[in-house]
């Protein structure tokens, strides 16, 4: 019998150094993406959140999402079924203690950068999972040696920062601490590998390589708008014409959630001191006004669903 247990025949292989299981936590906009995509591509998911209530709201969210990809005939509904099965949604840490690779995807209203939440999440995963987890932060205004300071083993942390749009764009920027180690590194890169995305390696910078350029991109927009030079639509199509970007600054920042850009345009402002950074009127204004793009269904643009349709905002936020 004790031959049988040490080679777990009738049990799951699970070949050392594989991701097999991974732990997202906080499971919102950006959260639910990964944990789709990653489902999609084979492994299970656990993702963590506050209430049971949350957990309900955020399986009914993917699987709208698996919807609309069924929709544009991406997938079945026998894949769907498949890929919600390999998703588990828990308010309990232990029930991460099984994952390969933890990623953090909190959001909140909160100004600032989260710091002391993300230290105590940090401590609260590594009290429960294995030696050998990684844990990640989906990072991009803090840097990943911060968050580090607090585990006791800081090799395994790393930054992975999926750029918008995460399903569509096909490479990922992947920040090493000072103490994180290149067995992390390889292993995260061979992760991103599973899930058909490209690993870029940087070094540590608040804003990474994406960020700091949107930023301002999204606040130069904003003051050729407020100019009248152009319509918010108009920008958009020029913007994409001539760079070959999937979306132009105004459609980009209400996927991402104008909450999440101001906070962003904040917390880099008050890193650099550069005016670049400093966050629009027009931003301030939709934010205050609870227009924060498509969770909101009115932004920049008003949306049905995931498309935005009919009227823009109203000149007087513009003005």
């Amino acid at each position: 019998m004790s031959e049988l247990v040490q080679f777990s025949l009738g049990g799951r292989l699970k070949p050392k150094g594989n991701i097999q299981t991974v732990g997202i936590i906080g499971c919102g906009t950006v959260g639910q993406v990964i944990t789709r995509i990653v489902a999609q591509y084979g492994m299970d998911v656990v993702f963590l959140d506050l209430t049971e209530d949350r957990l309900k709201e955020i399986y009914r969210d993917i699987e709208d999402q698996l919807d609309e990809v069924i929709a544009q005939w991406g997938i079945t509904s026998s894949e769907k079924k498949l890929i919600m099965s390999r998703i588990k949604g828990t308010t309990n840490y232990a029930d991460l203690k099984d994952c390969d690779l933890i990623i953090e995807t909190i959001s909140s209203r909160q100004k600032g950068t989260l710091l002391n939440m993300r230290k105590e999440l940090f401590q609260k995963v590594e009290s429960v999972v294995s030696k050998e987890a990684i844990i990640s932060s989906d990072l991009s205004t803090l840097i990943i040696s911060d968050l580090a300071v607090v585990l006791k083993n800081p090799e395994r942390a790393i930054g992975i920062h999926f750029i918008e749009p995460i399903d569509k764009t096909n490479i990922v920027e992947v920040v090493k601490g000072r103490q994180t180690s290149d067995a992390t590194y390889e292993k995260t890169s061979r992760f991103l590998k599973m899930i058909n995305k490209r690993a870029i390696l940087i070094n540590e910078s608040p804003g990474n390589i994406s960020t700091r350029i949107l930023i301002p991109l999204i606040n130069e927009a904003c003051e050729i708008l407020m100019e009248g030079v152009a319509s918010i639509s108009d920008i958009d199509e020029t913007m994409k014409e001539t760079t070959g970007y999937i979306y132009g600054p105004f459609e980009i920042a209400d996927k991402m959630g104008l909450d999440r850009i101001l906070k962003y345009m904040d917390n880099l402002y008050q890193e650099y001191g550069d005016k670049k950074y400093k966050a629009s009127p027009i931003i301030k204004r939709l934010v205050r006004a609870d227009y924060l793009g498509l969770q909101t269904k009115k932004g920049f643009y008003n949306y049905e669903g995931s498309k935005p349709v009919g009227n823009t905002i109203s000149c007087a936020i513009i003005k």
